[in-house]
């Protein structure tokens, strides 16, 4: 083979490379922007901090948002939601502060219409705040939890058969981690929509991230469906589940993008549209568990 034309290989083979390059999905524009969380009375269209009872001294809060529609009289779904770890930021301008207030999947999943949008503190009773990083005492966040869902179904109409838990990274994670750690928490969840990293799908730096502990957690699951999605490919999840011989009615979905973020769900995009789908479809028509 001359010189020349192993160049001219060479230069194709770089250009395909190239052109094969994942977009940026931060360099594509947002259709929507989360409220920010003020102070103050909810109402329809508000994102509001609100204290539960028993944590008045304390920092830990969650964040309620009620949608434009919203009246006092009526049912709606309710998208519970968990942070990401706070302190993470990479090459691509993805960045995770870790607070409740930045939470958005609920928002962008819903559109911000007809359906209460929560988002909640891993609580850590010890400093009496929100944990910014990892879970601050597990049992404490999964009581926070069924409190708050409790309370929001019994004071803001939400639909106690069509509650759902969603979160991305360490939220992601804390759907199964947190959301099925005992039978009660577990038996509130008509569906979860877990993106980027799953519980037991790899080993982290506390005791029970195991894929044995991961798979007791899983068995509260049962047969009711998840959402899973991920960045670029969801085959590590695909393969846990099956090992595990896990019954629910999983749906994958592996975004185009590699950033590891949650702001796709700003963003008019197919994959955007399919979850969406997937959860209106789950609202209106799969029975409740």
């Amino acid at each position: 083979m001359s010189p020349l034309k192993s160049l001219l290989i060479l230069l194709c083979f770089s250009f395909q490379l190239q052109a094969a390059d994942p977009v940026n999905l931060n360099d594509l524009p947002s259709d929507l922007k989360v409220p920010a969380v003020t102070h103050g009375d909810p109402a329809p269209g508000k994102r509001v901090w609100q204290t539960n009872a028993g944590f008045e001294k304390t920092e830990i809060a969650h964040a309620l948002y009620l949608p434009p529609d919203w009246q006092a009289d009526r049912k709606y779904p309710v998208m519970m939601e968990y942070p990401g770890n706070g302190g993470y930021s990479n090459a691509l301008g993805d960045r995770s502060r870790g607070r409740v207030q930045d939470c958005k999947l609920g928002y962008g999943l819903s559109e911000g219409k007809g359906m209460i949008w929560v988002s909640l503190p891993f609580v850590n009773p010890k400093t009496g705040q929100h944990a910014i990083k990892w879970w601050g005492d597990p049992a404490a966040t999964a009581d926070y939890c069924k409190q708050t869902v409790a309370r929001i179904c019994r004071e803001y109409g939400g639909d106690p058969e069509n509650v759902f838990l969603t979160g991305f990274s360490r939220g992601a994670i804390a759907c199964n981690y947190i959301g099925l750690r005992d039978a009660e928490i577990a038996a509130l969840w008509k569906a979860m929509l877990p993106h980027s990293h799953y519980d037991g799908v790899r080993k982290w730096n506390y005791s029970d991230s195991d894929a044995v502990s991961a798979r007791k957690r899983l068995a509260r699951w049962g047969t009711r469906p998840q959402f899973i999605s991920h960045e670029l490919s969801t085959r590590q999840t695909e393969a846990f589940l099956t090992d595990s011989k896990a019954k629910g009615q999983f749906t994958f979905m592996a975004l185009p993008y590699p950033n590891h973020s949650d702001e796709w769900v700003l963003k008019d995009i197919p994959e955007r549209t399919r979850a969406r789908n997937w959860l209106k479809k789950i609202v209106q028509n799969h029975p409740p568990n």
